[in-house]
């Protein structure tokens, strides 16, 4: 009879409630890494020619912002699993728009520092990883379709925030600039978050998918498998091989996202141009994901993870082969997409080896290994072109990370965790 019940007021109320959460979460994502992700590889020149700081210091900030992040995440992960992320999601949108105005004003690197510190916070409550968890708790059968829709829309960040952050650095100077992005980010992010984001679908009357599931797991066919809690996930062979390749293409994946503009720059390529390029990997995120999505119909996750970690070594290769524009074009569609894949093969991976129960806290505990790798990446390239003046360097040491990532992937067991 309360299935019943639960049906019928499913019915009556028409979309399921959880389609408008994804369609806020793929609005309010693709702001939030458009604005505190990808908008900051515009600033880097500018603030350059104005402070007088080294590129080593302006990307020491934002690496911090990085490793900050992920060990909020911890944080983020236990409350996102215990309340739900409205809450949470609304308060980090409104102190995020704070440490804008404050880093639009800033003239002391300590000060900036200490913002940036701040901003990483603000980072672990509005990027994917909050999102995904919300999307777990919301969907079962229809998980795929309603994460692809998320990443595809966010996927888009860098393809209209480069380019628009360009445009404002350029008519109104950096500091303004940044302003104008924290405006545009509260207007629109913190009220969706306030009005729209729910807890569970229990909490509303309803069922994930907006459908009543049977009593087995029909992705698999089986008897639904105890939670795998954070503990026991810790013990597998499966976390750790996740976590070390995908820690091994982030090195190279996010770092190179943050300096691939001053890169084209330093080749003497238009501040505009470069802008575009830059964001054009965004779309090429997109179709990553695009063909990543059908594929799961025929392959592994892991050996679908093992073709994109080759693709994104391919990328580099040709970086170093084809210093053309022909080639950083080619760079482009082979770079993006295959980064832009690697997060949905990431989230797919998590879930479907250790369930969603306890999705939050283990992503991120996950999230706080790779916050290490993360955090050095854009650093240590801005140091190395200290060091030497250039990115050749970095642009030939590049292709080792995928490299790794394809190797170690393949140590990853076949089954679910609980198998293992």
């Amino acid at each position: 009879m309360t299935a019943l019940i639960k049906r019928l007021n499913q019915e009556r109320q028409g979309l399921y409630y959880g389609w408008r959460i994804v369609a806020v979460l793929a609005i309010t994502t693709t702001l939030a890494y458009g604005v505190l992700f990808y908008a900051f590889s515009v600033f880097i020149e500018p603030m350059e020619a104005e402070l007088g700081w080294t590129r080593t210091t302006i990307s020491t900030g934002f690496s911090l912002a990085l490793f900050v992040s992920g060990f909020g995440g911890l944080g983020v992960g236990w409350w996102l699993d215990r309340y739900g992320g409205r809450a949470l999601m609304t308060v980090g949108a409104v102190a995020a728009v704070l440490l804008l105005f404050a880093w639009a004003n800033v003239y002391d690197p300590t000060i900036y520092t200490l913002i940036w510190i701040g901003i990483g916070m603000a980072m672990a409550t509005v990027f994917y990883e909050p999102a995904f968890t919300i999307v777990a708790n919301w969907f079962t059968l229809r998980r795929g379709r309603a994460l692809a829709i998320v990443t595809l829309v966010a996927g888009f960040a860098s393809t209209i925030f480069l380019p628009l952050t360009n445009y404002l650095n350029e008519m109104l100077g950096w500091r303004h600039a940044i302003m104008a992005l924290a405006v545009l980010l509260g207007i629109i992010v913190i009220p969706l978050h306030a009005l729209v984001l729910r807890r569970r679908p229990e909490d509303m009357g309803l069922s994930q998918d907006g459908i009543e599931h049977p009593l087995v797991d029909v992705s698999v066919g089986k008897p639904k498998r105890k939670p795998i809690t954070v503990g026991e996930a810790l013990r597998t062979r499966s976390f750790w091989v996740i976590t070390l390749a995908f820690g091994a293409v982030a090195l190279t994946g996010v770092g190179w996202r943050v300096h691939y503009l001053p890169y084209l720059l330093d080749l003497g390529y238009d501040p505009a141009f470069g802008a575009f390029l830059t964001g054009l990997i965004g779309a090429m995120q997109v179709l990553g994901r695009l063909i990543f999505a059908p594929l799961e119909n025929y392959f592994s996750t892991r050996v679908i993870t093992a073709g994109i970690f080759i693709m994104m070594f391919a990328a580099f290769i040709v970086l170093i082969a084809i210093p053309t524009q022909a080639g950083m074009l080619l760079f482009v569609v082979l770079f993006g997409a295959s980064f832009g894949a690697n997060t949905l093969a990431k989230a797919s991976l998590v879930a479907d080896i250790f369930g969603v129960t306890h999705y939050g806290r283990i992503s991120s505990m996950m999230g706080l290994f790779l916050t290490f790798v993360i955090t050095a990446a854009p650093i240590s390239m801005g140091a190395i072109y200290t060091a030497n003046g250039s990115y050749d360097l970095v642009v030939m040491l590049m292709p080792l990370s995928p490299l790794i990532g394809f190797f170690i992937i393949w140590l990853l067991p076949k089954g679910k965790a609980s198998d293992l």
